[in-house]
């Protein structure tokens, strides 16, 4: 079988430019309202640390407070079942990236650092003019100047950045440099670093793709008096702390997209915001989805999305097709009109959605897959581990060990772990020696299991599965750099 979604674009290809034709006919009305740069969008990627796809006013939370969220999918395109391609935050983190599922370069679980032979986003978007720029978490590898794996090393022009997660008052590389203590909520100073970059390349009359991951609300919380304030009543004090730290995220979105406005750059901005996976405890409410942070059921792996377009997306809408973060990478590129890498890719192009034209259903499922890990670390390291060693430290750890290894035989059956594999209506879980089968358009808690009932069914989802993870082991392996 075909690897999903490959294409058979040259390795020169892929950075080639002249494919950067019009957009559609739709974005050339920036340039008739007078915006200082090419119709070419900007891209922000937006992304928070661990909140779950109902820790949203519009998703009908029972205290959090989200209004500038809840605006933006008013406004926008509002995902009903965007997917994290991970249950974790580096595995996700890795698939927006890349457009691919991260086991296919070894970036199996936290403080797993993705490879230093991935092509990212950033990288595309930087040959094709664009000036680039990563603000707040990283936990790709670390944010280090010597490390092979920074921002800088993966297509980015400037970073203000941390290795993982982080709280008030931040601990942040800018550019590589040993880390500074700023002062102040976080999230608010991610977004004001994003912001100074933006203000700095409208003046160089270019476009930008800005990565704003903040560090909220991983725990432990912490939140501003004022914000804790607000959940008062209802929640315990841990909960009052997470829900203020999402309060708070909320709040610097708010800024940031008030910025945008100001510099007359809103319009043609391509805001896309998610998570990078779900609910961290079953104790904190998340419309009822089955599962946690973790687990391959959809309260670990889906998570809130919206895109904020206003010079495209002009009437709000719903959009109610499985999608997931491995799908930012080939619709950006598919929008620019620039060619995929030539290696495996996971992710879809949602342009048709984004333009308004009909997509309903996507072209083929999703994979996800938590990799076995166990014997992994026996192999030879894919990098030198002293030069992936973090420097940014959290509250838990003063220094963060990243990992990859080397696979050099990749597995053709007995593959072990945890995996589902979710097309337009079926999700087959597997996380044990029997297969799990849900309807997730009649049960989306995925409260009944159809496996005995539907056999035929389930054999065939398996299939496809396996064929799947067998593409994802040949990359594993290293295949895909191999050309």
């Amino acid at each position: 079988m075909t690897a999903i979604g490959t294409t058979a674009q040259s390795r020169r290809g892929f950075l080639h430019t002249a494919g950067l034709g019009a957009l559609s006919l739709a974005l050339s009305r920036s340039a008739a309202a007078g915006q200082p740069q090419t119709t070419r969008p900007n891209i922000i990627l937006c992304m928070a640390d661990d909140q779950g796809w109902g820790e949203t006013g519009y998703n009908g939370h029972p205290y959090l407070k989200t209004p500038v969220l809840d605006e933006m999918a008013a406004n926008g395109l509002r995902f009903d079942r965007f997917y994290a391609a991970a249950p974790v935050c580096s595995p996700t983190r890795a698939s927006c990236m890349t457009g691919r599922h991260p086991n296919r370069m070894g970036t199996f679980a936290p403080n797993w650092a993705i490879r230093p032979e991935e092509i990212t986003i950033a990288h595309l978007l930087k040959q094709a003019g664009y000036r680039t720029g990563h603000f707040g978490k990283w936990h790709l590898g670390a944010v280090k100047a010597a490390s092979p794996v920074n921002p800088r090393a993966c297509g980015f022009d400037e970073y203000l950045s941390h290795d993982n997660f982080f709280e008030l008052d931040p601990p942040l590389s800018r550019n590589g440099a040993d880390p500074e203590i700023i002062k102040g909520e976080s999230s608010e100073i991610v977004a004001a670093a994003a912001v100074e970059f933006i203000r700095k390349v409208k003046a160089e009359r270019k476009p930008f793709l800005a990565a704003v991951w903040f560090g909220s609300p991983h725990g432990p919380y912490r939140g501003l008096e004022k914000d804790v304030a607000l959940y008062g009543d209802g929640p315990d004090e841990d909960a009052r702390h997470r829900y203020a730290e999402i309060t708070a995220m909320d709040r610097a979105i708010g800024q940031l997209r008030s910025a945008l406005r100001e510099m007359n750059l809103a319009e043609n901005t391509l805001f896309w915001y998610c998570s990078d996976n779900g609910i961290p405890g079953a104790q904190y409410p998340n419309g009822g989805l089955k599962g946690t942070k973790g687990t391959i059921y959809d309260g670990g792996l889906r998570v809130p999305g919206i895109i904020e377009w206003p010079e495209v997306i002009r009437t709000p809408r719903t959009a109610s097709l499985a999608a997931v973060t491995s799908d930012i990478l080939p619709t950006v590129l598919d929008l620019l009109g620039l060619p995929l890498p030539d290696r495996p890719i996971d992710g879809v192009s949602l342009k048709p959605l984004l333009l308004g034209g009909v997509m309903t259903e996507r072209p083929h499922p999703i994979g996800f897959w938590k990799y076995p890990t166990a014997g992994e670390k026996k192999n030879d390291p894919w990098m030198d581990p002293e030069r992936i060693r973090g420097t940014t430290p959290t509250t838990k750890q003063a220094n963060i060990q990243f990992t990859n290894f080397k696979h050099p035989v990749p597995r053709t059956n007995n593959f072990g772990g945890q995996a589902a594999w979710r097309d337009n209506r079926y999700k087959i879980v597997e996380s044990g020696k029997t297969m799990e089968l849900y309807d997730m358009i009649a049960d989306p808690l995925e409260k009944n299991d159809l496996a005995e009932a539907k056999p035929e069914l389930v054999a065939k989802m398996t299939a496809e599965l396996r064929d799947w993870q067998r593409s994802v082991e040949r990359s594993l392996s290293g295949a895909d750099y191999r050309k």
